[in-house]
């Protein structure tokens, strides 16, 4: 399996409902860096996995959907607890919709799977993994 992987960075803010998450439970930051990794068995035509220039600028353009809001304000949010592992799978899927857009390039189509890791610090980050 072949795969690329781009990285950026998203900041936000947020709360969480519940015990567990101790003083998490009110708001504060937090700064992820975001790495997406696609994959795919073969390589395309041009000897690639995919246009690293786009696969940059779309998870560029979906964290920005994300990026300096309070996550608690957000309507696609609504009664979700937005922990690291929720939005790796919020960035993945929105990935994906861009994949099946087009907007990743006609070999995208492709890819057999996106990895969207969110890195919380040095010691701790959590992944989503799907399959296209």
């Amino acid at each position: 399996m072949f795969s690329v992987t781009v990285r950026d960075h998203m900041m936000i803010a947020h709360s969480f409902r519940g015990e567990v998450f101790g003083p998490a439970q009110r708001l504060h930051g937090a700064t992820f860096v975001v790495d997406a990794t696609f994959r795919r068995p073969d390589l395309d035509a041009d000897g690639i996995v995919v246009d690293i220039g786009l696969a940059t600028e779309q998870l560029r353009a979906v964290l920005s959907e994300l990026t300096y809001r309070n996550l608690d304000d957000e309507a696609a949010f609504a009664g979700v607890n937005t922990t690291t592992e929720v939005l790796a799978r919020t960035v993945a899927d929105r990935l994906v919709e861009r994949v099946h857009a087009g907007q990743l390039g006609a070999g995208a189509r492709d890819l057999a799977g996106i990895t969207v890791t969110l890195h919380e610090s040095h010691i701790a980050w959590a992944s989503y993994e799907r399959s296209l």
